[in-house]
């Protein structure tokens, strides 16, 4: 039978074999929310993706805390391709994470929201079609009619600029709509055009016990503009056996 790896923090205040409720407390959001957080795993030499996609890279300590992260999140803001990539269903979190959420007055399941200036997304695809709540897209003026006529009958579809996605616009909507915790997934263009734009407040990066080499992209992609380069904050350090979990204030 496999067991879990442990969890352990190693700063500040060292703890060993740490539990749900206690990475819970290591990555909360502020209480008074208006927060935007992003996730990502890397390899040592920088590498954010194996044969294309991010899920190789970490092993089950990095899905226990990406599980975790998204327990507490009002919404998860992810990239079109990231989506496509990584094969995105329905935004459902596990049995344990619903009880939280609920005994704390909030949705089952928190809200999935994504950005395409394209459109080109599937409107039956099973990110839609089980969805249990109704999707948001962010999107350009620029995106094809028919595209945007078709997934307004799956999800909300919103404009947020005149050929590219504004990612102040995306916050200031999503916190108009309740949703203040924002738990973002990617991918490196994304991951970019956030920080570009001064919207990110903390990284959660998984450093993996790896060198991959390739030609895998890192994980901020995109112009260094607006407010790059960014100054980050240590806050926590976890380890799992090898591997790193890093947690830094970036806003």
């Amino acid at each position: 039978m496999s067991t879990q790896t442990p969890i352990d923090r190693i700063w500040p205040d060292p703890e060993t074999a740490l539990d749900d409720d206690a990475l819970l407390a290591a990555t909360r959001f502020p209480d008074d929310g208006g927060w935007m957080r992003v996730n990502f795993v890397s390899s040592l030499d920088g590498a954010a993706t194996r044969d294309g996609v991010s899920g190789g890279l970490g092993d089950d300590a990095d899905r226990r805390l990406f599980a975790l992260l998204r327990r507490p999140a009002d919404v998860v803001l992810v990239g079109a391709g990231t989506v496509r990539d990584e094969q995105y269903e329905g935004l459902r979190v596990d049995d344990a994470s619903v009880a939280w959420r609920v005994a704390r007055g909030m949705p089952a399941h928190p809200t999935l929201a994504m950005i395409s200036r394209s459109l080109s997304l599937d409107p039956a695809s099973p990110m839609f079609a089980d969805a249990p709540a109704r999707p948001v897209v962010y999107t350009a003026a620029s995106a094809p009619a028919a595209r945007r006529e078709a997934l307004q009958q799956v999800a909300d579809v919103v404009t947020v600029g005149a050929t590219d996605a504004d990612p102040r616009r995306i916050r200031d909507d999503l916190t108009a709509r309740g949703l203040r915790r924002i738990h973002a997934e990617g991918g490196p263009h994304v991951f970019g055009a956030l920080l570009a734009a001064g919207v990110v407040n903390a990284l959660h990066l998984t450093l993996a016990p790896t060198l991959e080499a390739g030609d895998a992209g890192r994980i901020v992609r995109g112009e260094s503009a607006g407010d790059l380069p960014s100054r980050a904050r240590l806050a926590t350090v976890l380890r799992a056996g090898d591997e790193l979990l890093l947690h830094y204030v970036l806003r």
